[in-house]
């Protein structure tokens, strides 16, 4: 969903990449549907395996909730970092799901400054 959020609300003004500790090779198919709903195609997204290239590459490391920034960034890494505290939606409630959708879209926002 972030990576999703960010391409669309950075409109071009930022380079977007997500990356998890623990990918799955694939997006569920419900946050494909949460995200359709907002008008927004993440159809093309996979599910990426976090790397040490990832982050040295990374002006800005955001985490959403399994494992702080500070864990995962070596000390050298002199970018952003943000840890976000986003609740697993899969397997509850779509209202779960609806409600995390919209705070990541909220704090994607926020950090991109999108209007």
């Amino acid at each position: 969903m972030a990576e999703g959020f960010g391409k669309f609300y950075g409109n071009g003004r930022v380079e977007v990449r997500s990356a998890g500790t623990s990918a799955a090779g694939m997006v569920n198919r419900s946050t494909i549907e949460a995200m359709k709903e907002k008008g927004i195609d993440i159809t093309s997204q996979t599910s990426k395996q976090l790397t040490k290239e990832m982050i040295e590459w990374a002006d800005v490391v955001v985490t959403l909730g399994c494992i702080p920034a500070n864990a995962l960034c070596p000390a050298s890494y002199r970018g952003g970092k943000y840890d976000w505290k986003i609740d697993d939606p899969l397997g509850r409630d779509w209202k779960i799901m609806r409600r995390v959708r919209d705070d990541i879209e909220s704090k994607v926002r926020d950090l991109i400054g999108a209007e």
